[in-house]
């Protein structure tokens, strides 16, 4: 079981921490020759598996590197186009790696907003006055948890789908924001979290949720 991130985002919907606590590595290196045995499509600006699986590349996957080089969008870190040198013959045998596309700092404060938009509609389509919103989306490979402040301030924890004790370590968060960072004379409201002792005190909290669960008294 694991916890793969935090995010908190204030009332205005801004993202003003965000913490990577786990990523699954799904990284896949091949060495392939012509023609390639993959279909390979331009998408949001990076270059993804369209069509073919095999040895652990699925569809959807990144092209993250070739011979080595690091792949940034739709071209390698020395500005080569992927696409246009995927379809040199020349260029075999190449070694590719896919995988995971990696979020940039853009897409996840697009993301964190695009939830709070979706937040307040939940609450909205509720058939009760007062719904507190969205607190869980679930999918087959992980759950979004949500805890909303009187304040509107929101914490949302991305882990396994059977992890447990997130609604425990959610409350623990706030705590730690609450000390670590509300209490930080240099700190100010809505304001993007920059607080040494708030990061140690999250990765802590992280740590023992993973390993035992909900949290006892007192910790």
């Amino acid at each position: 079981m694991a916890i793969f991130s935090v995010y908190v985002v204030n009332k205005a919907g801004g993202l003003i921490y965000q913490l990577d606590h786990y990523a699954p590595r799904a990284d896949t290196e091949k060495t392939f020759s012509f023609p390639l045995d993959l279909v390979l499509r331009p998408h949001d600006e990076r270059v993804v598996v369209a069509f073919g699986q095999r040895d652990g590349i699925r569809v959807g996957h990144a092209v993250l590197a070739i011979n080595g080089t690091e792949v940034n969008g739709r071209f390698t870190a020395d500005g080569k186009d992927v696409l246009e040198f995927l379809n040199n013959p020349a260029n075999y045998p190449v070694s590719i790696r896919f995988g995971r596309h990696r979020l940039s700092s853009n897409e996840k404060l697009m993301l964190a907003s695009m939830f709070h938009s979706l937040f307040a509609i939940g609450s909205q389509l509720s058939p009760e006055v007062g719904s507190s919103g969205i607190e869980m989306l679930e999918t087959d490979t992980f759950k979004l948890h949500c805890f909303q402040t009187l304040t509107g301030i929101k914490f949302m924890v991305l882990a396994d789908p059977r992890q447990t004790g997130i609604d425990a370590l959610l409350r623990k968060i706030y705590e730690i924001y609450s000390d670590f960072a509300l209490k930080n004379p240099f700190y100010s409201l809505e304001m993007p979290i920059r607080c040494e002792l708030f990061d140690q005190n999250l990765k802590l909290a992280l740590e023992v949720a993973e390993k035992a669960g909900p949290f006892g008294p007192g910790s």
